[in-house]
């Protein structure tokens, strides 16, 4: 079975509902299927380590599940137009991986969530990507040819999956919402076909 990694980092739940639903469009290619994981929150003061597992939602991800994946789906909330701390954080463990070459010659894509149309959703998927192409991954984005990506009026970029949080009504009333638009939801579970349909086609080839 081909296992694709979808790594997460999420304060609110946009995120992690991203990659519910990324999830979901890898485990549409027959014989692939996804492992969900996130990682520990950090702060700059720490008083007691984090738990070996969480109390709620996926396990923590380990080195060694990053080095056995056959792709990886990463995803982040954004931070002033970067990646949050905790998963730069868990990125930054992985120079064993990067020495190894244990992630080379796999795919990637990156996902996101922020709380306005504006607020760097672009900039933190190519944030994201940095990392993994220097790991040597192959970089997996989604199309034009999908007609969700024209038509999205909120998350959704040729760079990767995303998700507008922030919603104002028209008596400019705070209404967000961790709810994904039904195109979000479409190019979610397109982004984690591609990927899984790439890692079919590579581990066939090799």
């Amino acid at each position: 079975m081909i296992e694709i990694l979808v790594l997460y980092y999420s304060r609110h739940g946009s995120t992690a509902e991203l990659a519910r639903q990324i999830c979901r469009g890898v485990e549409s290619v027959a014989g692939v299927t996804a492992r969900l994981r996130t990682v520990p929150a950090v702060t700059s003061v720490v008083e007691v380590p984090a738990p070996p597992v969480p109390d709620s939602g996926p396990p923590y991800a380990t080195q060694d599940e990053l080095r056995n994946c056959d792709g990886l789906i990463l995803g982040s909330p954004t931070r002033f137009g970067n990646m949050a701390a905790p998963l730069k954080f868990f990125l930054d463990g992985t120079s064993s991986l990067w020495l190894a070459g244990s992630l080379a010659g796999k795919p990637a894509a990156v996902f996101t969530s922020t709380q306005t149309m504006h607020g760097g959703q672009e900039s933190t998927l190519l944030s994201m990507m940095l990392p993994l192409l220097h790991h040597g991954m192959y970089m997996v984005g989604l199309p034009y040819t999908e007609a969700a990506l024209t038509k999205t009026r909120s998350g959704g970029s040729p760079y990767g999956a995303s998700h507008v949080a922030g919603q104002v009504d028209a008596k400019g009333e705070d209404t967000s919402t961790n709810a994904l638009t039904s195109d979000e939801q479409v190019l979610a579970q397109l982004l984690g076909r591609r990927v899984a349909e790439l890692a079919f086609r590579l581990k066939r080839a090799s």
